[in-house]
Formats: structure tokens, sequence, C-alpha cells
């Protein structure tokens, strides 16, 4: 009986990664799939990086990591064109070890998993756009259409820090929640296990968690590091405030 752990926009929030660690120790899990934005607003992202490496985490890009590639290439990106927020992309970049860089630029937009009789495919957005917004509160319709083009029977997805739990057309839609970064209000990390039992009269369980952790570690942090205050008053609030 497999049992996953689905981790979704960490956002280089180490502190709130470890919280996970000690409620869910990742060693008990057959597998650990990360459906991006591993890095940027969090001060963390070698710490982060370096985690996902050491549990071989099954992982993906998702779209800030896609700008600190093409930072890493040596190019740049129009948005967000705000200089509170370009600062967090810059320097994350600058920060990175050569074996966290070379990690990122390694990334793919998908991964796909065969797990006993079921397939999981693995995306930021959504099967269709890699930056598609897929909320709780997303019409069914837009997932029936998903589906009706989809090859999987499990398809796990972040990039909307929504955590929920669909059953559309057949098809187990899974989203955990973002770890680092949640905007509704509680600053808790959120994330969920995924298992599957084909013994099991319900052969595919999911359960959804809220991990506390130290905010004040990461506020400080930016602070030492001179990075801008409205991070860590979001960090504090659990709110998207820019």
């Amino acid at each position: 009986m497999p049992s996953i752990l689905l981790i979704s926009d960490i956002h280089g929030n180490f502190p709130a990664l470890q919280a996970i660690c000690t409620q869910h120790p990742p060693e008990q899990f057959a597998h650990i799939c990360n459906t991006g934005d591993c890095t940027v607003y969090a001060p963390y992202p070698n710490q982060t990086l370096d985690w996902l490496r050491t549990y071989q985490a099954i992982s993906i890009r998702g779209n800030t990591d896609d700008k600190i590639i093409r930072l890493l290439k040596g190019q740049t990106f129009k948005k967000p064109g705000k200089k509170e927020k370009r600062i967090m992309y810059t320097s994350t970049a600058e920060s990175l070890t050569s074996e966290n860089s070379a990690y990122l630029l390694h990334l793919k937009k998908k991964q796909v998993l065969k797990l006993g009789s079921y397939s999981l495919g693995l995306f930021h957005g959504s099967p269709a756009d890699h930056e598609e917004f897929l909320f709780d509160n997303t019409p069914e319709k837009r997932f029936q259409e998903i589906a009706s083009t989809c090859k999987y029977d499990i398809i796990v997805t972040g990039h909307s820090h929504t955590p929920y739990h669909k059953i559309i057309s057949g098809i187990h839609f899974i989203n955990p929640g973002s770890v680092g970064r949640m905007f509704d209000g509680n600053p808790a990390a959120s994330y969920a296990v995924l298992t599957i039992d084909e013994q099991a009269r319900q052969k595919i369980q999911v359960q959804h968690f809220r991990c506390h952790y130290n905010t004040e570690e990461v506020v400080n942090e930016l602070s030492r590091m001179k990075l801008p205050e409205i991070y860590g008053i979001m960090f504090k609030q659990g709110k998207k405030l820019n």
C-alpha cells in the first residue's frame, strides 16, 4: 500500500518544509511528489533544493522556477515589473549553489508515475497550461474538459495554493495546497498524502494536512538579508498583499 507525500509551492520556505517532516517524516513514503515553485519569496532556496535532492523528490518546475531558470541562463523577464518582486528573483538566482542551479535547470514541466495499475500525472498549473489556475471552486465543466483529453487516473497540480481533491469523470484531481505560502489567512503549511491500495474498496485515498511553523524565523531571515518587509508581513498573515 504505497503512500505518497504530495507537496507544492514551497517558495523557498524551508522552515515550513521542516515542520512537515516533523509531522510526517519523509522516510515513511514510497515517493515524494513536488509540483513546482520550489523557490522565490522565502529566503531559503538552497536548503529547500538540498532537501528535494536528498530525498529524491519527483519534482517539476513552476512559474517562479521558470524565471529563476531564465536568470541562470543569463536571460531576463518582463513580469513581475515591480522592484520589490524582482529582487526576490534576482537574490534567489544569485544565492544558488552550482549543484542547485543544475538541479533547477534540469527540471521538466511534467512528470508521469506508474503506481500499480494507476497512472499519475504531475503538473504545475494544469495538463493544458503550465500556468492555469485550478481552484477548489473552478467550474466542474473545466475539470471535465481536462479529463476528456487526459490519459491519467490521477492528476496532481499546484499553482493555485488551494487544497482540494475532486473525482470528475473518473479522474482524481488533487492539489495539496502550498507548503510555503498559503493565501487563505492561515500561514500554516499545506500538503497532502495520497494512498493507493488496490485491494481496498476505496482504492485511492487522499488526506490533506496543515502544519504550523515558525513564521518569525522566516521574517527575521528576510530582514537580515534586507529583503522587502512586505514579504515578512505576508508570511505572518498567510495572505497575498502585492
